[in-house]
Formats: C-alpha cells, sequence, structure tokens
C-alpha cells in the first residue's frame, strides 16, 4: 500500500480536479455557508428590508443581507420566502457543510483517503438539497413560471457540478489520494 500523496505531487488530472473542489469548498465554507446561508436564518421578517424600519442582524454584514434580498427581490422568489423545508436545507448547509468544507479543504490537500465517504456522503445530500429547491421552484405553482427561471439554474449550477465532479473524482480513483507521485 503506497502513503496518501499531497497535492503538490499527484497526478495532473488529480491535482486539477483536486485544485478545483478545493477552492470550491473554501468558496462555500468562507463565502455560503457562514455569510450568505446564514442571512437566511437570521433575518425571517424581512418585510420592512429596503426601509428605515428595517433592522440589520449583527452578522452577516450588511451587504450580503442586502445582496441576499437583492437577489430574492430580482430573481428568486423562493429565496425571500424562506419556507420551512428552505431553513432545513439552510441549516444543513450550516450545521454539515461547513465543517465538512473545512475538513475537506484540509484532506484534499495533505491526502488523507478517510475523506472517501465524507465527501460521498457531502455530494448525495448536496444533490438532493439542490434537487428539491429546483423542483419545488419549477412545479410548485407559488414559484413556477418565474421569467427569471435561467438566473436560479445559474445560481444553482455549481452546486449540481461540484457533487457530480466529487463523486467522478472518488469513482475515478477509487484509493482516493494513493497513487505514483509526479517526480
Amino acid at each position: 500500500m503506497s502513503e496518501n500523496i499531497p497535492l503538490h505531487n499527484r497526478i495532473k488530472p488529480m491535482k486539477i480536479i483536486d485544485l478545483i473542489l478545493i477552492v470550491f469548498f473554501a468558496f462555500n465554507l468562507v463565502f455560503i455557508s457562514y455569510l450568505f446561508d446564514i442571512e437566511q436564518l437570521v433575518v425571517l421578517d424581512h418585510s420592512t428590508w429596503g426601509t428605515s424600519a428595517f433592522v440589520y442582524p449583527s452578522w452577516p454584514p450588511k451587504f450580503i443581507v442586502d445582496l441576499n434580498h437583492w437577489v430574492g427581490a430580482n430573481f428568486d422568489p423562493a429565496l425571500l420566502e424562506r419556507p420551512v423545508w428552505w431553513r432545513a436545507t439552510i441549516w444543513i448547509d450550516v450545521i454539515l457543510f461547513g465543517p465538512f468544507y473545512a475538513v475537506a479543504i484540509f484532506a484534499f490537500i495533505k491526502g488523507k483517503n478517510w475523506i472517501r465517504i465524507p465527501s460521498i456522503m457531502w455530494a448525495s445530500i448536496m444533490l438532493t438539497n439542490v434537487s428539491i429547491i429546483l423542483f419545488t421552484e419549477f412545479v410548485d405553482p407559488a414559484y413556477a413560471g418565474n421569467d427569471h427561471w435561467w438566473v436560479v439554474i445559474l445560481a444553482n449550477l455549481m452546486w449540481i457540478l461540484m457533487p457530480i465532479l466529487v463523486i467522478y473524482r472518488i469513482a475515478r480513483y477509487p484509493i482516493t489520494f494513493e497513487a505514483k507521485s509526479v517526480d
């Protein structure tokens, strides 16, 4: 059994995929889970947003609150409505995915094979969540008929493609980080 190969010594296809995943995990850890998504849990009454009566939370920063509301008001009404099922997917992101991203960044850089099963679990749950969100947004009469459907697709595309890439990466290289190093 060979040793785990750190990122800089991996064969080129693995290195490229792993770099893409590390950047994606870092983006999600920093921007999505604990800025963009957490706003949807702390601002439940946004009926006064855009007026002097609206009270911004202490976290996340004001520009994130404004960005979330702008996107919801202009492109994605479900983002503003925040039904219970929607908030449940956000709680999964904050409680489970945020820590996963931190651990996955470490594991993918250092070449830790124990990340294989957590990666498959993350990819499966992420694909399920995004499928539910998109299905609701395009089938539920409350949201279907959105003129900006293409924005909703584009906004969610990375969270469809990256889990598929993780599954491909894990399936293509079953012993995830054990490979001959590049000399």
